[in-house]
């Protein structure tokens, strides 16, 4: 695979660089293995409509849309207020 140029922050590659040397990896490896290893958009909302489909067969469990939103609301709002390591 041909390799691609990303351009930045020196910072964010110096940090980027560390954490990959703390893992025994390349920064090219610990991209390419982050990359590996996230989800799109695309992918995380096919994952979430698959587990509403299990909970929904399995417990019944079926949010309306409302409720669904008032869930990822309380959750970015947790999210929000969590402290960084």
């Amino acid at each position: 695979m041909p390799d691609a140029n990303i351009r930045i922050p020196e910072e964010a590659k110096d940090r980027l660089a560390a954490i990959a040397a703390g893992e025994g990896l390349s920064l090219r490896a610990y991209l390419a293995r982050l990359a590996e290893t996230l989800f799109t958009p695309a992918e995380r909302a096919e994952r979430a409509e698959r587990a509403r489909v299990l909970l929904r067969d399995w417990n019944g469990y079926a949010p309306t849309e409302a409720e669904q939103q008032a869930l990822d609301d309380e959750l970015d709002r947790r999210l929000h207020g969590a402290r960084p390591r």
